[in-house]
């Protein structure tokens, strides 16, 4: 094992998710002092301006000044308030957290981290008093939060965009994406708001953590600086499009060392659409931890499919017990690794085969709560298809597998 300590970390400013002390929120140039109700306003007109440009022509250079030209003015920064876990440095018991968003919508709909406008996790999660929006204009509002996923680490704002010239940034797919690919991050790192850095798609179906101990499944890393601060900024291709929004980073240090990792946006649509229409999200649960097979370990213990998910543990009461899915019966180590064979190996949901290790907590995804699902699986040498009626995910749990 490396001695090098790996911390995967969200990137919001102070409370967020708690990941940062307060002595490295005041060294950080957060701002130490809750802004409340006398905060500085500026005086606008009635008007609301929404700015809807043409996106470059796809396969045109990676230009990160134009980038930067075009989509910049959409990009906000986002400051949180947390009454009552600060104490005096944070100005007799208030916490601020800062961190980035985008404009989604012409109507005042802006996105960013949940974990940038909560404190906590799991069940113990709650949402920030008080949040304002500052736009690249100068521009300072408060902002509505209209509901967060913790299990996706998004949030949906809402401002009031009378006065306000506004630029939704368009939004585009993490369906397809290449490796090698330049990306541009825009945020406020440190509170240093409108920063632009560049990379690179460093590799894509990353798995990082949520606010609830699931895995958020699909997440693109990139090499573009990405720094405490970022969180909720979003990553853009060479015509502008959002691929996801950064939220964490990898780091031995607690700085950005070009191992940043962000939301796909494909995910953040999913949850974008329920809360815009009921202000919660509900995710489809199998209730099983799951490790890949690989050809050598199906070699090692004849295993009857060389790729698929195999189940470790089944969580007793949950759908995947129900339908009478068999978790592994002993434990042995192979390759410097624990596994517990002797169970079922998932290797399709609903027709779907599974390639990747992501893929089994993506497949489930694509349901709702309450539907039924086949899974195909092996046990035994025999190829079987359950009928699983999915559960609604839990928030109370951390499991070590995928859905």
């Amino acid at each position: 094992m490396s001695a090098r300590v790996r911390v995967k970390a969200a990137l919001g400013l102070a409370a967020g998710a708690g990941v940062l002390t307060a002595l490295l929120v005041s060294a950080c140039g957060s701002s130490s002092t809750p802004k409340g109700a006398d905060r500085p306003g500026v005086t606008t007109t009635a008007t609301t301006r929404v700015e809807v440009l043409s996106p470059p022509r796809a396969g045109s250079a990676f230009n990160a000044a134009a980038i930067y030209r075009r989509e910049a003015p959409g990009v906000v920064t986002v400051t949180s308030i947390f009454r009552g876990g600060g104490g005096a440095l944070f100005g007799g018991g208030a916490q601020e957290g800062v961190g980035s968003g985008f404009v989604v919508s012409g109507d005042g709909g802006i996105v960013t981290n949940a974990h940038v406008v909560t404190n906590g996790t799991g069940p113990a999660i709650h949402k920030a008093d008080q949040v304002y929006v500052d736009f690249a204009d100068g521009n300072e509002v408060p902002a509505r939060i209209v509901g967060f996923d913790p299990n996706a680490d998004v949030a949906l704002l809402h401002i009031k965009p009378a006065g306000l010239t506004l630029r939704p940034l368009p939004l585009g797919s993490s369906a397809n994406l290449v490796v090698g690919a330049p990306v541009a991050a825009i945020g406020s790192p440190f509170d240093e708001p409108q920063s632009l850095s560049v990379g690179v798609i460093s590799a894509t179906d990353r798995s990082i953590d949520s606010l609830t101990g699931f895995q958020i499944s699909g997440a693109i890393q990139t090499d573009a600086a990405i720094n405490h601060g970022n969180s909720g900024g979003p990553l853009v291709d060479a015509q502008g499009r959002v691929l996801g929004i950064n939220s964490q980073i990898d780091s031995s240090s607690g700085g950005g060392e070009g191992v940043g990792f962000a939301v796909p946006i494909d995910t953040i649509k999913r949850s974008l659409a329920q809360l815009r229409s009921n202000g919660m999200v509900r995710y489809a649960y199998l209730g099983v931890s799951t490790v890949p097979v690989f050809p050598q370990l199906a070699a090692k213990y004849g295993l009857p499919v060389a790729r698929g998910a195999y189940v470790q543990t089944v969580r007793s009461g949950g759908p995947a017990a129900a339908a009478g899915i068999k978790a592994g019966t002993h434990t042995v180590t192979f390759q410097a690794r624990q596994y517990r064979i002797g169970g079922d190996i998932i290797t399709a949901v609903a027709g779907h085969p599974l390639h990747r290790d992501t893929d089994l907590a993506l497949q489930i995804g694509r349901f709702n709560p309450g539907q039924n699902v086949a899974i195909t699986l092996w046990r035994g040498g025999q190829r079987k298809t359950v009928q699983v009626k999915l559960g609604n995910r839990p928030t109370n749990t951390r499991p070590t597998g995928l859905p």
